[in-house]
């Protein structure tokens, strides 16, 4: 959060000094729709995912103040997380949803999508040596995925990586009729 404050800051910055000195035509537009702008130009740099005008500029949030959380199983918190405590944490502060507490909970609450389908939020899922579903990520764009590997912690992998490809089961959006938090 703080790293994306300092950025939004510094750029806002810049933009007010050169309108003070370049007479830069004013626009109507809200600070907070320019926060949101600059947001996702700085997400689509720093994950290499090309952001639309509808992307969700607080999962991108989440995913970056989550990066390099040590991977701990069973774990649900910065300390240690596993693959499905890290999409339960994201589902729950992003879209305000409850989702199962295992991978395999989890695929029994969405609509199985192609892989050509896929969009920002859903669930991608993983049989990782088994015949059962043992991974889960979630899908941000651009055949990106944002997971917590259990050799690195939580971090952003390219679909299309040899070993993701090996591995990949299906994708997954969430059945309407899930629990919403209140």
């Amino acid at each position: 959060m703080k790293k994306l404050s300092l950025a939004i800051a510094l750029t806002l910055s810049i933009l007010s000094t050169q309108a003070q000195t370049k007479s830069i035509p004013s626009t109507q537009v809200t600070e907070t729709e320019e926060d949101k702008g600059l947001a996702k130009d700085y997400f689509s740099q720093i994950m290499g995912v090309a952001m639309s005008a509808t992307s969700n500029v607080k999962l991108f949030q989440f995913v970056y103040d989550w990066i390099g959380t040590p991977y701990h199983l069973g774990g649900d918190t910065k300390r240690g997380i596993d693959c499905s405590g890290f999409a339960y944490q994201l589902y729950s502060k992003v879209f305000n949803t409850a989702i199962g507490n295992n991978s395999r909970n989890i695929f029994s609450m969405v609509n199985p999508v192609g892989k050509e389908e896929l969009k920002e939020g859903d669930l991608v899922f993983f049989k990782i040596h088994s015949r059962a579903i043992t991974h889960v990520g979630v899908y941000i764009g651009n055949g990106k995925f944002a997971h917590a590997s259990s050799s690195k912690g939580v971090m952003v992998s390219y679909l299309a990586d040899p070993y993701w490809t090996r591995y990949y089961y299906k994708g997954g959006r969430l059945l309407a009729e899930a629990p919403q938090n209140n």
